[in-house]
Order: C-alpha cells, then structure tokens, then sequence
C-alpha cells in the first residue's frame, strides 16, 4: 500500500491553460530532428532504453505539457521553435531518468495495487471537489485522459518513489556531529532577529509655495519642544502624542511596532543606539518636520540553540544529501543502461544536459 508521503508525491488532475497557438508546429519542428524512414512505418523510435522505446509521438506529448506547465505561449513560430529548443534537453533527461527508474521499480517487484489506485482517485476526486463519476471521467476527458491513462501515469510515479525511497532516501543518514557543524557553520540562519517598539510624536511643518518658511518651521518647532517638556514633566506619552502628534499612530498613543533594527534606516538605527527603554529621544528635525521618540521595549538577538533547530537542520541537511545522493543513483543507472540512440540530434541535446558522453548510436 501507498504511505502518505507517497501519495503527496503523486500526480493530481488540474486543469491546464487552453492549447498554445501554434502547436501544431511541434510535429514539424521534431520531424526535422528524426531520421528519414520509409512511409510505411508508422511511428518513428528516436531512442531505445533497455530495449523499452521512446518514440517522437512520446516527446511531443511532454513538450506540449511542459510548454502548459510552464505557461510559455510563444508569439510566432521561430518563438516557439526556440522555447522547443530550450526544454527539450532537461525534458530527454527526465524522461530516459523516469524510464530508468519505473524499470528499476518493476524490477524490485513494486506495483499499483487496485487498492492504492483507488486511494488516489478518492484523494483527486477530493481535492478538485469532483463529487459524481460523471464529473471525475469529464474532467480526465478535458485532460485527454482515460482511466486507464491515469492509472498508468500514477503507478509510474509510485514506482519512481519507491525506488527513491528504497535505493536512496533509506540510505540517508545524518550524524549528531553533521547537525551541530551545520548549525555551528548557519548561526545567522538560526538567528531569531531582536525587536523594538516605539512610540512617536511627529509633528509636521506646514508647506509653503515659496520653500521653507521660518516662521511655520520656528512654530512646529516649538510645538514640539512643548511636547518634550510635558512628558519630561511627568505626562504619559501615549496622552501627549495623542493629542500632538501628525502621524496616524496618535491613534494608539503613537506605538509603532514590533519592528525588526535592521530594517530601519541607519539614523533611526543611530538614534536608538543612544536609548534605553523608556528613554526619549531630543527633538530631531526630519524632512517632513519634528519628531519625538521613546523606546518602549527592545529584545535582543535569539539563536536556536542546535538541539531547538534539530530538525530544521535534518530536513536541511537530508536533502541536500538526497540530491547528491540521487544524482549519483542516476549517473549509475544511466551508466549501466543499454541507450541505443535512434536520432544524432535526440542525442545531442540529451548529452548537453546530462554532461556526460552518451552511448554509442546504434
């Protein structure tokens, strides 16, 4: 039976953009990449792995949902023979690699069973709210899907996660001592930053056609300065800035936060160096005016301890091992593979993306 983490893993009917423009120009664009053949075979094998063929009619189809997945709807044709060109290499890739594995999986004895399968389609059915049968089978119609189809596609990526779970990811370990070098190597990445909040008075100085005007300026000044001196005197700030202040914090007795230092500009930053909470600040003039801070609370910096952030850094560490690891089972599997190549160009564009020599045309 299908775990859970296997069935987040599968494949889930959605529906896809309407077809691209221009589509049908995928037919011509690859015919000119395969060999010439007689016009009485019907369908032209661009490469063999372990004797299991993948045909032009095979490729097409993944590029055309590779091009919907991505939402590429190229303007013209030379466009869309240039986004053809760039998924084709990694799309050979995945293909040969998916092949590669659904095989090791057969292999290993793994199958869909009708209880899994079913387990699936309730979960499909489910998650796109297709309550009825005749909702279900009009929806995989849309898809230019059968039963049949989806069977096929779900069991093949359960072979290829199992085979990952069972030739890869089971052989992943992590060491006390791997866990501690990597939070000792991370510290900021485990860093809760501190926080400040503040309280404020602004106090805006009126605009005049003909630039600053001293007067206005001298009497927001002193306004502000009355200010300080009521809550140097004894009055609660939040009384003060309510009654004060320009800015919508007045509202709430002018708090500001919580908020993180590092994103506050470097005078802000400078200024609450100098405070300590329930300091106020002097007076500081400001593009728009006067203003008046008070430090109401400051925390400092808190690092995750390794053990806090043990598994955040098991997750992390896993899958940075999982690709390793998993890139390595694939160079493998390609190495031992029997590629027989049926076009010169299929086989460039798979080789410029897997990085390695590919096996001989046969």
């Amino acid at each position: 039976m299908l775990s859970q983490k296997e069935l987040k893993v599968l494949m889930y009917v959605r529906r896809l953009p309407a077809p691209l423009p221009r589509l049908a120009l995928l037919a011509v664009i690859v015919a000119s990449m395969a060999v010439s053949v007689s016009a009485d075979i019907i369908e032209a094998v661009l490469v063999k792995v372990n004797g299991e063929i993948l045909t032009k009619t095979d490729l097409e189809q993944r590029q055309v949902l590779a091009l919907r997945s991505r939402g590429i709807q190229p303007a013209d044709d030379e466009a869309l023979k240039k986004a053809i060109a760039d998924i084709t290499p990694g799309l050979l890739v995945e293909t040969i690699d998916e092949m590669l594995l659904v095989q090791r999986g057969k292999e290993l004895g793994y199958k869909m069973t009708d209880e899994d399968f079913n387990r699936v389609v309730t979960r499909i059915r489910t998650d796109n709210k297709l309550d009825t049968d005749d909702a279900f089978l009009a929806a995989l119609k849309q898809e230019g899907m059968t039963m049949a189809d989806l069977r096929a596609s779900l069991e093949k990526q359960m072979l290829v996660t199992r085979v990952q779970q069972a030739e890869v990811l089971g052989k992943i370990s992590i060491t006390e001592e791997e866990a501690r070098k990597y939070h000792a190597e991370h510290v900021k990445d485990f860093t809760r930053p501190g926080q400040v909040t503040i309280r404020e008075i602004q106090v805006a100085v009126a605009k005049s056609d003909k630039g600053i005007n001293v007067g206005l300026d001298d009497e927001a000044k002193a306004t502000a300065d009355a200010a300080r001196t009521r809550i140097v005197g004894g009055e609660a700030f939040e009384q003060v800035a309510g009654e004060v202040s320009g800015s919508p914090s007045r509202a709430n007795g002018g708090l500001v936060g919580p908020l993180n230092p590092a994103e506050l500009t470097p005078a802000f930053q400078e200024l609450l160096k100098g405070l300590k909470p329930g300091d106020v600040s002097d007076v500081i003039r400001t593009p728009a005016g006067y203003q008046i801070v008070k430090l109401e609370t400051q925390t400092a910096d808190e690092v995750m301890t390794a053990d806090d952030a043990h598994d955040r850094i098991a997750d992390v560490i896993f899958e940075q091992k999982r690709q390793v690891e998993f890139k390595k089972y694939l160079e493998k599997q390609r190495a031992q593979a029997i590629i027989e190549w049926k076009n010169e160009e299929i086989k460039k564009a798979w080789q410029s993306k897997v990085g390695e020599p590919a096996p001989a045309t046969n």
